[in-house]
């Protein structure tokens, strides 16, 4: 059977049946093989090719590799984050009890509200030319880690219904959380997460001296007016490099955060591994967080439209096996996605599984041949007695479903 795959989840072992695009845009002299050495998927992961269609007769299925999808991605030998320090015999370290989403969406709510005063106060003190607090900062940040290792989905999940006009604030507030996703993903040590969370908390920060007027536009922003957008990053890192306590991977990020793979971003036009790792890990995150959101002048797209999107910027824009790893840390099908199901009803993704990317927990609710809601229903693919799957994501649009939101909580 063919399968359309983002090209980030190719895995060897897979027979790889033809590449999407041109047959220009590949590396290869044919258009299928089966997919063996280590190089082939290097070069796969490099080019930029945003999707393939492999062949499940002939080679193994995505299905088959959920093991494999839960490992960090290759990183290159310089940019390879150093183990994490072992503890000392005998001591375990004191993590949050792991809940399910449920049990911790309560307390994610309250600190969305709470992280959103913060953030209010935070650029408020940037617009008057005061110091932030990093201390307040960092106690955020813990605040926030903790949820997402109470479980993972819950934050993430409730900071997407955050309202255009409170977007500038809680966009932070995202990033961060997705930072710490992403950087547990990667294995970096419990340190370097919490460097990561900080640098996606402020790496917005200077737009407190944007205007209004411009930040808050509700149409396309003028040639002049985005030349003055684009520079909130020199701003953020002039005002927090002006803070003791800031780290460097807050310094980065938030000057480096726009810049892309292919050298055309800005504010210094970097390009390639002159981006460090934890900036590469800030425009995966700050990207997705703002085409999933709604804005004063468009509607953000559907969590899983957005990953086949974002697919098709890795190498030009995006790190590909950055990107790899963000799939694997918020799912194939994040929570929010509406999905097609093999019954032909759509479903809301509410929760990701344990087992497998592809078998998260669905509530359905809308009939695909009548074209009308019904009862809803909460089904587990993971589960072993479900004959239940994913056909596909679906755009709540062709539908006429603007309620989405309603069903996964």
């Amino acid at each position: 059977m063919l399968k359309r795959i983002p090209a980030a989840l190719v895995q060897p072992g897979m027979f790889i049946q033809r590449f999407e695009g041109s047959w220009l845009a590949h590396p290869f002299w044919r258009r299928s093989f089966l997919l063996q050495e280590p190089e082939d998927l290097r070069k796969i992961l490099d080019s930029g090719i945003p999707e393939v269609w492999i062949d499940t007769d002939k080679g193994i299925d995505l299905r088959e590799t959920a093991a494999a999808q839960t490992q960090a991605p290759r990183e290159p030998a310089s940019a390879a984050p150093p183990a994490p320090p072992a503890a000392p015999p005998g001591v375990a370290r004191a993590l949050p009890e792991r809940v399910d989403l449920a049990s911790e969406l309560g307390r994610a709510r309250k600190l969305y509200e709470e992280s959103r005063t913060r953030m209010r106060e935070m650029f408020a003190e940037a617009r008057l030319g005061r110091a932030i607090d990093p201390e307040a900062a960092a106690s955020l940040v813990e605040d926030i880690a903790a949820s997402l290792q109470r479980n993972p989905w819950a934050l993430i999940s409730v900071t997407r219904l955050k309202s255009s006009d409170e977007y500038t604030y809680m966009h932070s507030v995202a990033v961060c959380a997705l930072m710490i996703a992403l950087g547990r993903q990667l294995q970096l040590p419990d340190e370097q997460v919490r460097e990561a969370g900080t640098a996606g908390l402020l790496h917005d920060l200077g737009k407190a001296r944007i205007a209004p007027a411009i930040l808050n536009k509700a149409g396309k922003l003028s040639e002049r007016e985005f030349d003055v957008m684009k520079t909130h990053p020199r701003q953020g890192w002039d005002m927090l490099r002006q803070v003791r306590g800031i780290g460097d991977a807050a310094l980065d990020v938030c000057l480096h955060h726009h810049e892309k793979m292919d050298g055309t971003g800005y504010p210094d036009g970097l390009a390639g591994e002159a981006i460090s790792l934890v900036a590469r890990m800030g425009a995966v995150c700050d990207v997705y967080d703002a085409i999933t959101s709604n804005r004063p002048y468009k509607k953000g797209w559907d969590p899983a439209e957005s990953l086949r999107n974002m697919a098709r910027w890795t190498g030009s824009h995006l790190d590909p096996r950055i990107f790899a790893a963000f799939v694997r840390s918020v799912g194939i099908y994040p929570v929010g996605s509406l999905v097609r199901l093999e019954s032909e009803r759509l479903g809301v993704v509410v929760e990701q599984g344990e087992g497998s990317l592809l078998t998260p927990r669905v509530r359905s609710f809308f009939c695909t041949r009548s074209r009308a809601y019904v009862e809803p229903m909460l089904v587990d693919l993971g589960a072993d007695a479900t004959r239940e799957r994913i056909v596909g994501p679906e755009n709540p649009a062709d539908w006429g479903i603007t309620d989405t939101e309603a069903y996964w909580q």
